[in-house]
């Protein structure tokens, strides 16, 4: 039977912040066999991990994220830092982690981190399951290079976040802490894990051929209009207020979209920079991408309220719930930090929908700057602006 628990602290101390969430963790059970951490960019992670690791030696795996975390007491922030940490017991679970900085090929590192986890289970069987996470700059490589390895195996994850989008964030992999690069934790369990994937967004009418990108993540032009110009008259805006940072934050209710091949699932696409941050003329309107596109393929301009980002974590927490066979033991829940800068104050909300539909399953919210998933009969893949909310069997 899987057992969990919650154990959060914001002492300034990072290292009594890592012993008192751990403690929290212990009085449950004191043999964890993962423990999901989320910090924030103003801790010392080093002396996080070896407070935790006083109370027990929990193998531990998660990032920075973004302005807070959100467990069952509450919504959880401060100045000076806050620990999240979600513990996991089952006896007839295994997991093993494994990571790797960034380098010249990810899809190779990829490959390197998916062989070290399998090693580490000490087996030769794919998992499960896996959990991601990575720097928000090249997930779909680290992934194509994973399941290189382990074949298509579902997965959930997000990647690590900062406050404002600085490149302060963090990977966590038990002693090992780094900022550009990939951290997988393998499960090898029969027990159920399911995981909801969507942005939730509505689907305009607004939608055109992606005629020309640049490295991956740059949209240059859409039915050959520069983006810039055609996302300008799709969300009736100028071009001139969407230049560099502007176009961050009014695109969260106003993204981008792309099509799964089968059409189960929409995935969300970020527009994070206006013309290079505004370094180039008018002329060379393209917008910058949190995640990758491709010439050729329909984009799509999704819309959405406030209210119905919020009202979307409680929805999509009960979709998850009634699609598990079993009893819930636990929850992991990504959701992206752009979407909580939209909903800013009234993030005590999104507190309430989520304890609202755990019905006292313990869980844990991070704000993530990518997030990573799957939906019915789609492929694993990354996207931004998206909820990924994963669920565990208790048995």
């Amino acid at each position: 039977m899987l057992r969990s628990q919650v154990g959060y602290s914001t002492n300034p101390d990072s290292f009594l912040a890592g012993v008192e969430a751990a403690r929290t963790v212990a009085k449950s059970f004191t043999n964890s066999k993962i423990g999901f951490l989320f910090t924030s960019v103003e801790n010392d992670i080093k002396s996080v991990v070896d407070g935790i690791k006083t109370v027990g030696n929990i193998p531990v795996i998660g990032c920075t994220s973004s302005n807070g975390i959100i467990v069952p007491d509450g919504y959880i922030n401060s100045p000076l830092g806050y620990v999240g940490l979600l513990g996991m017991y089952d006896s007839d679970m295994r997991v093993s982690v494994a990571c790797h900085e960034a380098g010249k090929d990810a899809r190779v590192i990829g490959r390197e981190v998916a062989i070290e986890a399998v090693k580490n289970a000490k087996t030769t069987r794919a998992p499960a399951y896996f959990y991601m996470v990575a720097s928000p700059k090249e997930e779909e490589e680290y992934l194509m290079g994973i399941q290189d390895v382990i074949g298509r195996v579902p997965m959930f994850g997000g990647s690590a976040a900062d406050n404002d989008v600085s490149g302060k964030w963090k990977i966590i992999c038990n002693d090992k802490i780094f900022s550009d690069g990939v951290a997988v934790a393998f499960f090898y369990t029969d027990n159920e894990i399911i995981t909801a994937f969507d942005g939730c967004y509505r689907e305009t009418r607004n939608i055109g051929l992606i005629t020309e990108v640049k490295d991956d993540r740059t949209l240059v032009t859409i039915d050959g209009v520069s983006a810039l110009k055609k996302y300008a008259d799709w969300t009736n805006l100028k071009p001139s207020s969407l230049k560099g940072k502007n176009l961050l934050k009014t695109s969260i209710t106003k993204p981008l979209g792309v099509k799964d091949p089968l059409g189960n699932l929409t995935v969300v696409r970020h527009p994070m920079f206006g013309d290079d941050n505004g370094t180039r003329s008018m002329s060379d309107d393209e917008i910058d991408l949190g995640n990758k596109v491709v010439e050729g393929t329909a984009i799509i301009q999704l819309d959405a309220t406030v209210d119905e980002l919020i009202d979307a974590t409680g929805d999509m927490l009960k979709k998850l719930r009634k699609e598990m066979y079993r009893e819930v033991g636990a929850y992991v829940l990504m959701h992206c930090g752009g979407r909580r800068l939209a909903i800013g104050d009234r993030i005590g909300e999104v507190h309430k929908q989520l304890l609202k539909e755990a019905r006292g399953v313990p869980f844990i919210a991070a704000f993530t700057f990518g997030e990573y998933g799957y939906d019915e009969h789609s492929a694993n893949i990354c996207g931004g602006l998206m909820l990924s909310f994963t669920a565990f069997g208790k048995r």
